[in-house]
Formats: C-alpha cells, structure tokens, sequence
C-alpha cells in the first residue's frame, strides 16, 4: 500500500536529511508522486513545471521512452559487474561517443560515480602525473574565485574558500591559490586586468600542478557567464608554465551553453575534462574524466604504473547505456537551434526582471537564465512562493535562475518566467 502526502512528509521530516538541510529549521519539501516531460507530479494534486532540470541533469525530460526501454533492455541482459578486469559493450559504446565528440586529444576516460569524484579523479590524474614525472613539488592547484567544483574533500579545496559553501572545513582542507575571476562578460573583449591575478599566480607559484576552471560559466559559485577570450589566454599561460588544465564542465557539457562543450567557444582543449550530471540524461548517477595522451602516458610510465582509483560501481552498464542512448538523441536532433530558441525567449522574457527595484542584473546564455537580486533571499519563503506560481525554481542566495529541459515549450517556459517575475515583483529591494 502506498503512503499518502501526509505519510510521505512525516516520515521525511523524522529521518531524511536533504542537501544543505537542518532538522532543527528545516526548509519546505515536497513530495513528488511522478514526473512526465517538463512536470513534477505532487503527492498532494499539484503539478509544476520543472525549471531545474534536477539540478541541471535532466536534458530530455522526465519519463522518456527511449531512456526507459534503453534502461530496461540493459536491466534484462546484465545490472551490474565489476570494471577491474572486466568489459562490456555500453561502457566501451559511451567512452568511444565522448572521445568521438569531445574537444580535440582527449581519449582516454575514467568513468566513475558523480560529478565531485570526477573532479577527484581529475586532481589524481594531475598529482600523480607530476609525480611520475619526477616533479612530485607541484602538487598545489589554481582556482578561480567563486568557483564551485563538488562537495567532496578535494573538490571543497578548489572551490572558493571565503564566498563558497566550504569555509568551516577550511581548517581540514589541502591549501590551493586563488585567482580573480575575469570581469568581462560572455561576448566582450578581455581586459588585460582580466588575466593578471592568474598570470601573476603562474608566474610566481612554482609548486602548482594544474588550473583548474569551470569554462564560460560558473556555476553554483555565482552563474556568472564571462569572455571566451579568457579561457585562450589561460590555456596559453599553463603551456607557457608547464602546467596541466582541468576543465570542469560537469555542468556546462552537453549543450547547456549553445557549444556542446563550452571550451568550444573558445576554440581550446583542455589536458583534463570533468563531466557528469546531464551525461545520463538525468537518470542515473554517471560520471567521466577525459585526458589526453600526455597525461595518461605520463601516469602509466610512473612508479606505480597505473592510475590509483577505482570505485565500486565505475563502469556501471545501467548508467552507460542509459548516456549512449541520451547522447544520440541530442545529436540526432538539431539541438543547437534549440537551445538558440530557449535563449531567445529567456533574454526577452526575463529581461523583463531588470526594471524590479530587487533585480541587480539579469543574464542568460543558452538554455541558462539568471535573475541576480540585490540581497539573499530566504530559501524557506521563496522556495514556496514559485510553488504557488506552479513553477519548481530553487534559487540559492541572491541568485533565481533557471535551467530548463531541454524539451520544454514556448508555452511552458513562459510560464516559468512569468512565474520568477510575479514572485520577485513582490520582494523589497
């Protein structure tokens, strides 16, 4: 027997502990009973339209057919097997597609669990290469500020230390460098200014193993969108200093920003590549770190011989046929124009937003739409007031923005605009 709305929710508030939740004070949730297309389906009758993508994972929306029976036709022939020593067709299908469809070089990819051990995985791959080549001193990394790159020790390290969410581990946590994050937006021409804190950095730091970026956008650290240019000067200086770049694009791969990748607009390729969240389509937790041949070479030639990692469920046949059949549909679609048509209806429909007096700014690329406020905004009475409107928006700080699937209507997105400026109309400046 199913449990009911009430039953759902009792039990959650007693043992469930959500992300970035307190059972002290704890934040509205709501149960979801469904989900179709663009829609959340509630316990309690409510329907909403799903703004976030699931976090920005959900490419093709919910339930989708051909998802499903690539789910269940795996499901039949196979869950599960061990990657050590061990092979099969939907891991060796999807690592062909990332290689095939990646930025130029990178061809050789570790497949792992979530976003955050990819970026693990990534700074492994640079430490243990700058070990193998007898250069064991480099072992530090460059962040930028306002970065955000996971959750898990290594990740927390190289996200911003003094405005991200990881300052009470700081005391636990290995020491990186900073850099400033370039001030000119998406489109616009790099100052010189743009690049001096990372060019001073590299210029003077003699231990740093690699850089490492979210590129074009940054994601939960601030949404904040800037110049293509500044990724060419950054991949110029780490060849001029000998040092490795990560690109970590866990959330901008796939389309997101109107190249599949977003290093594309800038015409580079990184020696390290973090993917995940949309990699699955948003059905199931799958994750890759591409490098190319200098980096896995330079590993395999050191003492150990090979790559110190392994998690349990790598490989997973489930999660790899589930990401073959997510990539073909993208590919097969003209998903560019696509993506063209979200960010045309997002720039007018939310352009509204900029004359609200508690609107800073209001930006958008690709299928990413933003409404920066002037001030936080407490998540316990906004969250519910996007309910209200039908919409399913999580903002965080001063920060309402959305991601829709990729799927969604001109009806539908209009809707979840509407939405963010009746509920942001209402706010004090």
């Amino acid at each position: 027997m199913h449990l009911s709305n009430e039953q759902v929710l009792e039990l959650d508030r007693e043992h469930v502990w959500h992300p970035y939740s307190s059972f002290l004070n704890p934040t509205p949730t709501f149960a979801v009973k469904r989900a179709e297309g663009v829609r959340l389906y509630l316990h309690d009758g409510r329907t909403l339209i799903d703004g976030m993508s699931s976090w920005w994972s959900v490419l093709h929306g919910y339930n989708h057919p051909r998802l499903n029976r690539a789910l269940n036709e795996q499901a039949e022939a196979m869950s599960h097997v061990m990657f050590g020593g061990l092979t099969h067709e939907p891991a060796v299908r999807l690592c062909e597609k990332l290689v095939k469809h990646s930025p130029a070089g990178l061809n050789k990819v570790f497949l792992s669990d979530s976003g955050s051990v990819s970026v693990e995985v990534a700074m492994k791959m640079a430490l243990q290469y700058w070990h193998s080549a007898g250069q064991p001193q480099k072992h530090r990394f460059i962040a930028l500020k306002n970065a955000y790159h996971g959750d898990t020790f290594g990740a927390m390290s190289v996200c911003d230390p003094v405005t991200g969410m990881h300052h009470l581990f700081a005391e636990n946590l290995m020491q990186q460098y900073f850099a400033e994050r370039p001030q000119a937006r998406f489109g616009e021409t790099l100052q010189p200014q743009d690049i001096a804190s990372i060019q001073h950095l590299l210029e003077n730091k003699k231990d740093v193993a690699a850089v490492i970026v979210e590129p074009i956008v940054q994601g939960a650290g601030g949404m904040w969108m800037y110049s293509a240019d500044y990724l060419k000067a950054l991949r110029e200086l780490c060849d001029k200093h000998d040092v490795l770049l990560i690109a970590d694009e866990i959330a901008t791969g796939f389309g997101r920003t109107g190249k599949l990748f977003a290093c594309e607009h800038a015409d580079i390729s990184p020696d390290i590549l973090c993917l995940g969240k949309t990699l699955t389509g948003g059905y199931m937790t799958l994750a890759a770190t591409l490098c190319n041949d200098k980096v896995s070479e330079g590993i395999c030639r050191g003492e150990a011989g090979v790559f110190m990692h392994g998690p349990t469920f790598m490989g997973n046949p489930l999660a790899c046929a589930v990401a073959c059949e997510s990539i073909d549909m993208l590919l097969e679609n003209d998903w560019q124009a696509n993506i063209k048509r979200l960010e045309t209806q997002l720039k007018i429909e939310l352009d509204a937003c900029r004359k609200l007096k508690a609107v800073a700014d209001v930006r958008v690329l690709g299928g990413i739409g933003v409404v920066e406020l002037h001030k936080a905004q407490a998540l316990e009475q906004l969250q519910p007031a996007f309910v209200e409107q039908g919409i399913w928006v999580r903002p965080f700080g001063k920060l309402v923005y959305i991601m829709p699937p990729y799927c969604i209507s001109e009806a539908d997105l209009t809707t979840l605009t509407q939405g963010i400026y009746r509920v942001v109309s209402k706010l004090k400046s």
